[in-house]
C-alpha cells in the first residue's frame, strides 16, 4: 500500500507540474525539435500517427482514436530510453513485460496478467505488416526502426488467435519518405559492440529501396563458475532488403527479406537463496548455448479502388536453431538437453477497407487470413554420471537380486530335469552360478531420445464496422471466426541400460519404453468486439468489450518424464521378466489405455478471456500534455500455465488453470515545456491478477496430494510498473555543434511471484539510466549508462526437483553498464 501511495504521489506531482507549465510552453506555436512542426497542430506529442505516416490495412482510424489502450514510440523515443530491442522497450510500457533471461529461444511476454513461457504466445508481433509466426523468433535484433506500437488487451477480432493479451507492431523506415545512409557504431563495457549500416534510396517517384546489415555482440556479465565461460556472451549478425514499387497511383507493391543469425551462451541460472532473494553465479556442468537462423520474407500488395482499399500480404518464414541446456543447473552432472528445431511457415491475408464512410457514417473492414506451420523438434535428454550413479544406487539392489533369482530358478529346473533331487537342486544351482562368476550389476546408462512433428493450420474470417452514430459518437462492432487444426506426431523413447556381469560374461541389457502416435484436434471460436468512442475537442473517451483467445495444443517437453516414470514404475512393480532380461533386451508394451492417458497428459485446452475496458485519450493545455488513461477487468477461463512436469520434473509443460481474473489500470503522461526544449513522460500500471479456481496435484512419498492455488497471484506478472523519462536540449547554434541533449530515465516493477504457490518472489526494484547526446549535424555522439546504482534483482526464477531435492534457481539482472554510440547520416 505504501508503494502505491508513493507512486500516486509522483503521478499527481507530474500532473501539477504540467498544469503550471511556463507560459511560453503553453503557446500555440511551439516547434517540435525532431519534425519541426507545431505541437498545437500535428506534433509527435499530439498524435504520432500524423507524423510517422503508416498505412493501416485494417483500422479505419488512427491508433489514439480507437477504443483501446495503446502506446506509440518513435525512433527518438527508443533512443531516449536506451531500448535496443523489444525486451528493453517493455520496461517502459505499462502492463507489458518481456523479461530478458535464458536465451533468444525464450520469448516470454505478459500483458495484463496474460502470457506464458512455453507453447502458444499471448502477444502477437507484426513487423512491417507481417505476423512473426515462431515464438522462438520473437526476440530479434531490430534496427532501422521508425516506430513501435504496443496495443494492450485482446486484438483477436482483427488479428486472430494468440493476440489475447495484446500486440506489438514494428515499422522500419520507408525509403520513399526517408533517404540517405545511416551508420551506427557502438561500444560499451562488458565487451558490448554494435555496428549497423542501412542505405535508403528513392530512385524515382515509383521505385525505392533500402538495404542494410548489422553486427552485435557482448562478452557477457556472468561467468560460469564450473566451466569458466562467460555464461551470457553472444554474437549476432544479419541483413535486410526492402523493395517498394508504385507503378500507378492506385497500385503499390512491397517485398522484403530479413535474415538474422545469433550464437550465444545462455541460461545463466544460479542457485537462489529464498531468504535473501539473491542468486549465486551460474555454476552448471555444461555451459548452455543457443544458435538460431531465421528468415522472414514477405510480399505486400495494395490497391486503392474508388470506394475501398484492398491489401494482400503473403509471407514465408524459416527458422532453424539448436539449443543445449544443463537441465539441473548444478555443478553436479545430472542431465542435459539438446534440442533442434526446424520450422517452415507461410501466411496469406486479404483485407478490404472502406476508404470513405458509406452513407457518410459507416466505416467497414473485412478480410480472410490463413497460416500454416510445419515444425519438427528433435529433443533428446541425456542423463549424466551423477544421475546414472544415483539410478545405479536405486536399481542395483532391486535388479541384481531379481536377475539372480531368475537365473537361479532356471538352473534349478535344469538340474531337476537332469536328475538332481529337488531338495538339493537349489544349492547345486547356486554353487554353479557362483562358480561361473555370479550375477553382478556394475553400472547404469540412461537416455530419452524423441522426435516431434507439430504442424498447425489456422483460418480466420473477420469483419469490423464503425458507425458514426452522431458527429461525436462512434460505435464499433466486430466479429471473427477463427479455426485452428493442430497435430502432433511423436516418436519418443527412453531406455535404462543395465551393465552386468552374468556368469562371467559382461553384457548390457536395455529396458526400453517406446511410444509413437498421431494426435490431432480442431479448435474454433467466435471472437466479438463491442466499443463506443465519444470524441470532443481535446480527445475522446471510450468503453469496449472484447473476447480473447489462445488455441489449445500439445506439450512435447515432458515426454522424458512420462517414459522414465513408466520404466521405473515397471521395475518397482516387478512387471519385468528378469529371466528374459538376463538374456536379452526388453521393451515395455503399451495398451490403448496407456495411450489415452498420454494423450490426456500432453494436451491442453484453449484459453478464453473477456476484457472489459474504459479509458480516455486527451490532449491538454494547448496540446502540450498528452494523457492516456485506462482501467480494465479480464475474466479468464482455462488459463494456460507453464509448470514443471510431474515426476522427475525436468521438463516444462503447459496446463490449464480453472479460472482467473486480472484487474488494473494504466496511465501515461507525455509533455513538452520550455519552448519544447524539455521533453518528458511518466507511466504507471497496476495489475491485480489472481486465480479464482485452480486445483493441482503433486506426488509426495508416492501418494497424490491435492493443491489448491485459488486466490493466489498469477506468476511472472509484476503488480506495479513505473517508468519515467526526461530530456532537456541545449541549443548551441554553432557551425559545427548544433545542440546538446541531457536525459535520464527510470523504470521499476514488482512485486513478481515466481510460482503458483506464491512461495517466493521478486520485490519491487528500480533501475536508473542516463544519456548525453551531442548533435553535430551529420554526426551524433551519444554517451549512455544503465543501472547506475547497480541494483541487484532477478529477471527470472524457477524451482526444480530434477535431482529429487527441491532446488531454486534465478537469473540476475544486468548490473551497471556504460558505453558510447556514434551515429552518422549522409
Amino acid at each position: 500500500m505504501k508503494s502505491v501511495m508513493n507512486i500516486t504521489t509522483l503521478m499527481c506531482a507530474a500532473i501539477a507540474a504540467a498544469v503550471f507549465l511556463p507560459a511560453e510552453a503553453a503557446g500555440t506555436g511551439i516547434e517540435n525539435p525532431v519534425e519541426g512542426r507545431s505541437l498545437a497542430d500535428t506534433s509527435r506529442v499530439v498524435d504520432l500517427d500524423e507524423v510517422l505516416i503508416i498505412t493501416q490495412p485494417k483500422e479505419s482510424f488512427r491508433l489514439r482514436q480507437q477504443p483501446l489502450s495503446s502506446s506509440m514510440y518513435s525512433a527518438r523515443d527508443l533512443s531516449a530510453m536506451g531500448a535496443r530491442d523489444l525486451r528493453e522497450l517493455s520496461a517502459f510500457v505499462p502492463s507489458f513485460t518481456m523479461p530478458s533471461y535464458g536465451s533468444r529461444y525464450t520469448s516470454s511476454m505478459y500483458v495484463r496478467g496474460i502470457g506464458s513461457r512455453v507453447n502458444s504466445p499471448a502477444v502477437g508481433i507484426y513487423v512491417d505488416g507481417v505476423p512473426v509466426m515462431s515464438k522462438s523468433a520473437f526476440n530479434q535484433h531490430y534496427y532501422a526502426i521508425d516506430r513501435v506500437d504496443v496495443l494492450r488487451g485482446p486484438q483477436s477480432t482483427l488479428y486472430g488467435l494468440n493476440t489475447e493479451g495484446g500486440m506489438v507492431r514494428m515499422y522500419t523506415r520507408n525509403p520513399f519518405s526517408y533517404q540517405g545512409t545511416d551508420m551506427e557504431l557502438g561500444w560499451g563495457t562488458r565487451g558490448w559492440r554494435n555496428a549497423e549500416l542501412t542505405h535508403y534510396n528513392k530512385v524515382n517517384d515509383r521505385f525505392a529501396f533500402s538495404a542494410g546489415g548489422f553486427y552485435d555482440g557482448q562478452n557477457g556479465f556472468f561467468r560460469n563458475q564450473t566451466t569458466g565461460d562467460r555464461a551470457d556472451k553472444f554474437n549476432e549478425a544479419g541483413g535486410r532488403l526492402r523493395l517498394m514499387w508504385q507503378p500507378t497511383q492506385r497500385l503499390s507493391l512491397e517485398g522484403f527479406a530479413d535474415y538474422q543469425y545469433v550464437d550465444q551462451n545462455g541460461f545463466p541460472y544460479g542457485q537462489l537463496n529464498l531468504e535473501t532473494g539473491e542468486a549465486d553465479s551460474p555454476a552448471s556442468t555444461y555451459q548452455g548455448s543457443y544458435r538460431r537462423n531465421t528468415i522472414v520474407s514477405a510480399l505486400n500488395v495494395g490497391f486503392k479502388a474508388n470506394h475501398f482499399d484492398l491489401h494482400y500480404t503473403t509471407s514465408y518464414q524459416w527458422l532453424k536453431d539448436y539449443m543445449m541446456m544443463d537441465q539441473d543447473y548444478l555443478p553436479a552432472d545430472y542431465m542435459h538437453l539438446r534440442q533442434w528445431q526446424l520450422q517452415n511457415a507461410m501466411t496469406h491475408e486479404l483485407s478490404l477497407k472502406s476508404n470513405r464512410p458509406v452513407g457518410g457514417f459507416w466505416h467497414w473492414t473485412l478480410g480472410v487470413f490463413f497460416s500454416a506451420q510445419w515444425l519438427r523438434t528433435d529433443g533428446p535428454v541425456f542423463f549424466d554420471a551423477d544421475m546414472t550413479n544415483r539410478m545405479y544406487g536405486m536399481l542395483q539392489p532391486m535388479i541384481e537380486p531379481m536377475m539372480y533369482h531368475a537365473i537361479l530358478d532356471a538352473f534349478t529346473r535344469r538340474m531337476i530335469g537332469q536328475g538332481v533331487p529337488p531338495a538339493a537342486a537349489p544349492a547345486a544351482a547356486a554353487a554353479a552360478i557362483e562358480k561361473a562368476g555370479g550375477v553382478h550389476v556394475t553400472g547404469v546408462e540412461m537416455g530419452a531420445p524423441g522426435i516431434y512433428r507439430t504442424p498447425q493450420f489456422n483460418l480466420g474470417f473477420y469483419h469490423e464496422s464503425n458507425f458514426d452514430v452522431t458527429r461525436n459518437l462512434t460505435a464499433t462492432l466486430g466479429l471473427r471466426y477463427d479455426w485452428t487444426h493442430a497435430k502432433i506426431a511423436y516418436e519418443a523413447s527412453t531406455f535404462i541400460g543395465v551393465r552386468a556381469s552374468v556368469l562371467g560374461k559382461d553384457a548390457t541389457r536395455y529396458l526400453t519404453s517406446s511410444i509413437s502416435d498421431l494426435l490431432k484436434d480442431n479448435f474454433n471460436q467466435l471472437l466479438p468486439k463491442f466499443g463506443l468512442t465519444y470524441r470532443f475537442r481535446d480527445g475522446n473517451v471510450y468503453a469496449t468489450v472484447t473476447k480473447g483467445y489462445r488455441s489449445g495444443g500439445y506439450n512435447i517437453q515432458m515426454f522424458a518424464d512420462i517414459l522414465q516414470n513408466d520404466v521405473m514404475g515397471a521395475v518397482r512393480a516387478r512387471r519385468i521378466d528378469m529371466g528374459q532380461f538376463a538374456s536379452g533386451d526388453i521393451n515395455i508394451e503399451h495398451t490403448e489405455a496407456d495411450y489415452q492417458d498420454i494423450a490426456k497428459t500432453i494436451s491442453y485446452e484453449p484459453e478464453v478471456s473477456w476484457n472489459y475496458e474504459a479509458g480516455t485519450h486527451l490532449n491538454l493545455f494547448q496540446h502540450t500534455l498528452q494523457l492516456d488513461l485506462s482501467a480494465f477487468y479480464m475474466q479468464v477461463r482455462n488459463q494456460q500455465i507453464a509448470i514443471m512436469a510431474p515426476g522427475f520434473s525436468y521438463g516444462r509443460m503447459m496446463t490449464n488453470a480453472g479460472k482467473s481474473y486480472s484487474a488494473g489500470m494504466e496511465a501515461v503522461l507525455h509533455g513538452a515545456a520550455f519552448d519544447n526544449h524539455f521533453d518528458w513522460s511518466l507511466s504507471y500500471s497496476f495489475t491485480h491478477a489472481k486465480f479464482k479456481e485452480y486445483m493441482d496435484q503433486q506426488t509426495l512419498n508416492g501418494a497424490p496430494v491435492a493443491l489448491d492455488y485459488s486466490g493466489n497471484y498469477v506468476p511472472y506478472v509484476p503488480q506495479h510498473q513505473l517508468a519515467a523519462l526526461a530530456d532537456y536540449r541545449f541549443d548551441i547554434g554553432g557551425s559545427w555543434l548544433r545542440n546538446i541533449t541531457i536525459g535520464a530515465n527510470m523504470n521499476a516493477q514488482g512485486k513478481t511471484y515466481w510460482n503458483e504457490a506464491n512461495s517466493y518472489s521478486q520485490k519491487f526494484y528500480a533501475l536508473l539510466g542516463a544519456h548525453a547526446d551531442a548533435d553535430f549535424g551529420p554526426v551524433k555522439l551519444c554517451l549512455w549508462a544503465r543501472n547506475l546504482t547497480s541494483a541487484n534483482y532477478n529477471t527470472f526464477a524457477v524451482g526444480s526437483s530434477a535431482t529429487r531435492r527441491q532446488e531454486y534457481f534465478a537469473q540476475r539482472g544486468t548490473p551497471f553498464q556504460m558505453g558510447v554510440d556514434l551515429k552518422f547520416h549522409f
